[in-house]
């Protein structure tokens, strides 16, 4: 007598049925952009030569490209695979960043759409249809026909069904919504804030430290060394004009120094090479004048003289020749009275008397 078989055990249900599908934040605003220029390029093409404007079918082409590029990429993978041949690996030879597969998707759709006049005529390739379509993207900018975060709740879905390498969104899953709910707190694709003040913006924590790398608003130290730290942004800005340690070169450039030194060196380096720039002025001034060993004595009696620390705080071109020019005279006053001094000791008056 054959045993009685026991009953078949239940069939088990998948239990992991609880998926994060949390997806990488700047790809899906990168195929969200995607979609208003290809909504545009829908419309336009569709009403180009007829007695209407794009704006008269935006809302039923926006429709109808929803319904279309939505189970379009839901096929487009296994499509793209069944295609491949037998001996390469499909996967790999197709692009795996999925905005280039959606764009690939939106561009169907939008050659779809084109009317009798657009497909026999040069339109295609006019730069009339591109300015009209640029436009059209900014007038739907504007009126805010199509929301950015409309937009990306499609580009998610989008995303999720093109990624087939699972690189652009968490495809785990998990038992219970107590196990999920522990995995979104730490999961590579949850949404993340920038903490730099006055930035904005939102994208996957996996990409915090690029992010952080690149934020216009990070205060960073000065790229030339400077006690200041300085935001990202404002960094090229400060370092070109305000920046005490910027290069600059010699105010006496044009009549000879060729140094070049941080902005804030400029008086500790006028003073040190106060010699060499008395000697590029006094041949400005007096020219052909006097011999080289002339001006050499010139400039040690300047550098010796009562002005010394003025002529050492002259930083540029025009206010040391007008020191030097000063002094000069008032030497050559000196000399000149010296000179009349010494002739009255040598003739008294009482001797030119007689």
């Amino acid at each position: 007598m054959d045993l009685p078989l026991p009953d078949p055990a239940p069939v088990k249900e998948d239990v992991l049925s609880f998926s994060c599908d949390q997806c990488d934040k700047e790809t899906v605003h990168k195929i969200a952009q995607l979609l208003n220029p290809g909504l545009a390029g829908a419309c336009v093409d569709n009403t180009t030569g007829l007695f209407r404007g794009p704006a008269s079918v935006a809302v039923l082409i926006r429709k109808e490209m929803v319904d279309y590029i939505t189970p379009r990429s839901e096929t487009f993978v296994a499509e793209t695979m069944a295609q491949g041949d037998g001996n390469a690996d499909p996967a790999e030879e197709a692009s795996d960043d999925p905005a280039d597969i959606v764009s690939d998707i939106v561009d169907e759709f939008a050659r779809s759409k084109r009317n009798f006049f657009s497909r026999v005529s040069a339109w295609i390739l006019s730069d009339s249809r591109e300015d009209k379509i640029d436009d059209f993207v900014q007038e739907m900018e504007t009126n805010a026909f199509w929301p950015m975060d409309r937009r990306e709740v499609i580009a998610e879905t989008l995303l999720r069904n093109v990624d087939f390498k699972n690189a652009y969104h968490c495809s785990m899953k998990f038992e219970s919504e107590q196990q999920l709910a522990e995995h979104r707190d730490s999961c590579g694709f949850r949404i993340a804030e920038c903490t730099n003040d006055g930035c904005r913006v939102k994208f996957s924590a996996a990409h915090r430290e690029k992010h952080d790398a690149e934020c216009p608003f990070k205060i960073l130290p000065c790229e030339q060394k400077c006690s200041e730290s300085i935001m990202r942004r404002e960094m090229d800005r400060h370092c070109i004009t305000v920046c005490p340690m910027k290069l600059m070169n010699c105010p006496f450039y044009q009549i000879g120094c060729q140094s070049a030194f941080p902005l804030c060196t400029l008086e500790k380096h006028c003073e040190e090479f106060l010699h060499s720039h008395l000697l590029y002025v006094l041949q400005v001034i007096h020219k052909q004048e006097a011999s080289e060993e002339e001006m050499e004595q010139r400039a040690q009696l300047l550098e010796k003289s009562e002005c010394q620390k003025e002529l050492s705080e002259a930083l540029d071109v025009r206010s040391l020749t007008m020191a030097v020019k000063e002094q000069e005279a008032k030497m050559k006053k000196l000399e000149h009275d010296t000179v009349i001094s010494a002739e009255e000791t040598c003739y008294p008056d009482s001797l030119v008397d007689q």
